[in-house]
């Protein structure tokens, strides 16, 4: 009894992979084998970076708010042991946010977490 290949479901699997590696170089985007290796990786290394942008995002808006309070005589740890006891709930993006947009409203939060910490 000759053994049963799949037929019309094996080329339908086959399609949606080399769809998946559409664009990729040489033989990554051509042949069987590769096509399968590139588009595992390629999935691994996108679920590992989902959580890293995070990571960096945060680590890109620490040293924005790091920068703008030393241009205030302050620094980052006291900033945000500051909004901590004054009880101002403000993300660290937010934060950046409003240091980059507006200065002004960005020393008043810097004011209300010296008077907190009980610093002038």
């Amino acid at each position: 009894m000759p053994r049963a290949l799949k037929g019309a479901a094996r080329r339908q699997a086959k399609t949606r992979w080399f769809k998946a590696a559409r664009g990729y170089r040489g033989s990554r985007g051509k042949t069987w084998r590769r096509v399968k290796e590139a588009v595992v990786r390629a999935g691994a290394f996108a679920y590992r970076d989902r959580r890293n942008r995070k990571r960096d995002f945060r680590r890109l808006w620490i040293t924005r708010i790091t920068a703008a309070c030393r241009a205030r005589g302050f620094n980052y740890s006291r900033l945000i042991a500051g909004l901590n006891a004054a009880n101002i709930q403000l993300n660290r993006k937010m934060l950046s946010e409003i240091a980059i947009a507006d200065p002004g409203t960005f020393d008043q939060i810097v004011d209300k977490a010296k008077s907190a910490i009980g610093q002038s």
